[in-house]
């Protein structure tokens, strides 16, 4: 019957995959991708779980959940150092490590669950740094050319919250990820008013190193942007959708009406999809679709319960962006990924989207 996606994601949704590979030790890769290689359909690299959204049915084909650990350092000229992760290291011991090192450059990804590989599908970004700022290349293998090969940052797409390995699940496994920090003492610059608050520092500030991180941590558990250990809202993905781009008349209707516009690190202008969400009428607690809640500290953030199914998940996810279509004329982009197969012949078809009606 295979092993249950639902015991290896946060939402603790989802059904069979048959096989399911946990790739461990990095020297395991060559005979573990040949093994799959015998299959006829594509696997899906699973990391921390943390952000997908597994249907109810499973995934028609191997499931490699990476679990390879390790970080290495090595110096570089100047003040520059070479950082060297597993896939399957966790990012918070990634900038953990980093921190206690004094090397700057990924301090405001603490707190983020999920592994360090898989942070680059997403590339993941929070208070003003997203991970793909640092990378220098990465290693992951090609099912399409069955080979492992080396990837610089021009090669993989990196945009907001996006990447090739986003749009291209079938395409590439990541292996290894190589990043260039900084030796410091101090925080890049604090460019975030919540963050701000939470270290009582003036915008631009530079506090030491392990303050950053910590207010950091803090912030986020104030804010509910943590993974809860137990309670109501521990089986969730963080935030479902990501801040939608705007117009610039869209982004004067946002601000006249008090909500928060941003330009990400584009240049694009950006507005708040949690705002969006209460403004179409949501609140923490919620009850958005059969076991499907806003969560209890924030209504971006869909808990499941007891009779949560995957199904009515979707159903969630298309409820609050409908509202918020039907009330702002704005469309919202879920944030978890939902685990397609895409056949061999064409590695570069990208997941079907979700369709939201009105």
């Amino acid at each position: 019957m295979g092993e249950l996606l639902a015991d290896h994601t946060t939402l603790r949704l989802g059904g069979p995959a048959d096989p399911f590979l946990t790739h461990t030790h990095p020297a395991d890769w060559p005979d573990l991708a040949q093994d799959v290689r015998r299959h006829s359909l594509t696997p899906y690299a699973l990391g921390g779980g943390s952000n997908t959204l597994a249907d109810d049915t499973g995934y028609p084909g191997p499931v490699i959940r990476m679990a390879t650990r390790g970080i290495a350092v090595h110096a570089l000229e100047d003040a520059l150092v070479e950082v060297i992760a597993q896939a399957g290291e966790p990012l918070g011991s990634l900038v953990a490590f980093t921190v206690a090192g004094n090397l700057s450059g990924i301090e405001y990804l603490g707190g983020i669950p999920g592994t360090a590989g898989a942070a680059f599908v997403q590339n993941t970004g929070a208070y003003g740094q997203e991970i793909a700022d640092t990378v220098t290349r990465l290693t992951a293998y090609d099912w399409h050319l069955g080979q492992t090969t080396i990837l610089q940052p021009a090669d993989c797409g990196f945009g907001y919250r996006t990447s090739i390995f986003k749009s291209r699940p079938s395409r590439w496994t990541i292996l290894e990820i190589a990043l260039r920090l900084t030796r410091s003492r101090t925080a890049a610059p604090v460019t975030y008013r919540h963050l701000a608050d939470a270290l009582s520092v003036p915008i631009g500030a530079r506090p030491p190193l392990p303050d950053a991180a910590q207010g950091v941590l803090d912030d986020r558990r104030h804010r509910g942007l943590s993974l809860p250990g137990s309670g109501p809202d521990a089986r969730q993905a963080g935030s479902v959708f990501l801040n939608p781009p705007v117009t610039p008349a869209q982004a004067a209707a946002v601000r006249a009406a008090g909500g928060p516009v941003h330009r990400d690190q584009s240049g694009h202008l950006r507005a708040s999809a949690g705002w969006l969400v209460e403004q179409a009428g949501f609140h923490p607690g919620a009850q958005v679709a059969p076991g499907v809640f806003c969560s209890e500290r924030r209504a971006l953030t869909l808990a499941a319960r007891d009779d949560a199914t995957a199904a009515s998940f979707t159903t969630a996810l298309q409820r609050l962006a409908a509202r918020v279509l039907a009330t702002t004329g704005i469309q919202l982009t879920p944030e978890p990924v939902q685990p397609h197969h895409a056949p061999d012949s064409d590695p570069a078809v990208p997941p079907p989207a979700m369709e939201f009606p009105v």
